[in-house]
């Protein structure tokens, strides 16, 4: 028993060894403080305002991602450069717009909003209640069939008999309305019963800010509302006929912005076929007293925790793997409008450069900040069969990987992992160590306070390296990651790559 046992001893003891030697001969081994202090000291100066989606800020820090490619031999996917540019805008709603029956009045912002349309005023018309107004010819669903819509207002649901999130629900709005456009639908109101609170999409939808062009939307196409499940007891099937909507236009002016993205081929030659995906988001909140609390007269928000710290491990990882090539093709990707509704991210997954069925794993980088320098935090990472690789990683550079500190907050899906996690790709957020959102989290998250020279260098350094060694882990394993078994996103996942 004895002999079987310092057998086994000696060898571990030589699996760590090679290990060992093995993480020595990597690129991210031999970096030092200065290479990762020099990325966030650039992309979280006040020179850059701050970062926000749509400013000249956020437009010199994705130039700089972008020559950071080039300069490492990480080559534009198909385009023929590294800009994917995200189709936002602007959209200040209309002020003052009612919808009316005979059981009372619901007033834009409080009951409803105004999803897509050039509007209506002053209009009266009968109205059609149909369950979801959606055709699917493959399935042989058509809510249509024997309905005369012409120049009347549709009262619905909101989304498909398939579509159960808002950001479903939302991807359904510019085919449903050019379905209603073709049938000769004045306006389409649909009700909004999901269980998100209703005053986060009034709070969205209902105030000025920068949206995603609605999908599909088209000219001229008919008004498009989302109503709340309370508020539309004032369209109580059955009891009315009629409803009266004045709706004036929204004022809409384009935003011009851009996901970066480069990738890296493979070493394997079979293996080069799929890809890991890495990402962060590089926008931040901007800068001016409106944005949030200031101290000492900054106004800038210069988002060094979050998110250039992310971008850093992403041109940590770019570095490394140009240096010496994994066997699976790595896809980089910095998204732009995080902060205003991970929009990039869920452009990028409704537009992939690189077919979605190819990319096997998405390792996503973004966090609050971070209140314990020994651990680094990996939202989901017991959700895949990933989580040896990962945790490894961390072990190597003297850090513990824990899992989610606050599943109550859902943080998982409040990322941009989880654009790549609904269509079903094992998609964990890597995140600096973080044991609850205390008062060591909340002086730095989304303050003018979290500037570059707050940051620890040395810590920023480790997250780096444990990012990056942990993909390369990944990217060289045998078998692609798969979700766990049981996993909400399995389903998905079965569903892309055919399983």
């Amino acid at each position: 028993m004895l002999k079987k046992i310092t057998i086994t001893s000696v060898a571990v003891a030589m699996a760590i060894s090679s290990n060992a030697q093995k993480l020595k001969k990597t690129p991210e081994y031999l970096l030092t403080p200065s290479f990762t202090e020099t990325h966030i000291r650039f992309l979280a100066s006040d020179e850059l305002l701050g970062r926000r989606t749509g400013d000249q800020g956020n437009k010199v820090a994705a130039r700089y991602i972008a020559e950071q490619f080039r300069s490492l031999g990480i080559k534009p996917v198909n385009t023929g450069d590294y800009f994917q540019k995200v189709e936002l805008e602007s959209v200040t709603p209309p002020a003052g717009a009612t919808i009316t029956t005979q059981e009372g009045v619901a007033k834009i912002g409080e009951d409803f909003v105004l999803m897509s349309g050039d509007g209506l005023t002053n209009s009266s018309a009968e109205v059609v209640y149909l369950e979801y107004a959606w055709i699917d010819a493959e399935k042989g669903y058509d809510d249509y069939k024997g309905v005369d819509v012409k120049g009347k207002i549709i009262v619905t649901s909101a989304g498909t008999p398939d579509t159960k999130s808002p950001q479903q629900m939302f991807s359904t709005i510019g085919p449903k309305q050019k379905i209603a456009k073709e049938k000769g639908a004045l306006a389409i109101i649909e009700v909004f019963n999901s269980p998100v609170p209703w005053r986060n999409i009034s709070n969205y939808f209902g105030r000025k800010g920068i949206k995603l062009k609605t999908a599909g939307e088209t000219s001229g196409g008919p008004t498009h509302l989302w109503i709340s499940s309370a508020s539309a007891k004032i369209l109580a099937k059955n009891k009315i006929s009629k409803i009266d909507l004045n709706i004036p236009k929204k004022q809409t002016e384009e935003v011009n912005s851009s996901n970066v993205v480069g990738v890296l081929e493979g070493s394997d030659p079979v293996l080069k076929n799929e890809y890991i995906v890495l990402s962060a988001h590089y926008d931040h909140i901007g800068y001016g007293a409106a944005r949030g609390n200031v101290a000492s007269g900054d106004t800038i928000f210069n988002g060094a925790r979050d998110n250039a710290f992310g971008v850093t491990a992403v041109l940590t990882a770019a570095e490394s793997f140009a240096k010496l090539k994994p066997k699976r093709s790595i896809l980089f990707i910095a998204y732009t409008g995080e902060e205003l509704g991970m929009l990039g991210s869920k452009y990028y997954s409704e537009h992939p450069l690189i077919p979605m069925k190819n990319c096997v794993f998405n390792l996503n980088c973004d966090g609050a900040g971070y209140n314990d320098m020994t651990k680094i935090t990996v939202i989901g990472l017991s959700r895949t069969d990933a989580k040896s690789e990962i945790v490894a990683a961390a072990t190597a550079f003297g850090l513990t990987a824990t899992d989610d500190p606050a599943p109550e907050q859902n943080l998982f899906d409040r990322s941009d992992n989880v654009s790549f996690a609904a269509k079903g790709v094992p998609s964990p957020n890597y995140a600096p160590g973080m044991t609850a959102f205390d008062d060591a989290i909340n002086k730095y998250y989304h303050q003018s306070a979290d500037n570059p020279e707050s940051v620890d260098f040395n810590y920023l350094l480790k997250y780096a390296q444990s990012y990056t060694y942990a993909a390369r882990l990944i990217a060289n394993r045998a078998k692609a990651p798969a979700w766990i078994a049981g996993d909400k996103y399995e389903k998905a996942y079965q569903t892309l790559y055919g399983k």
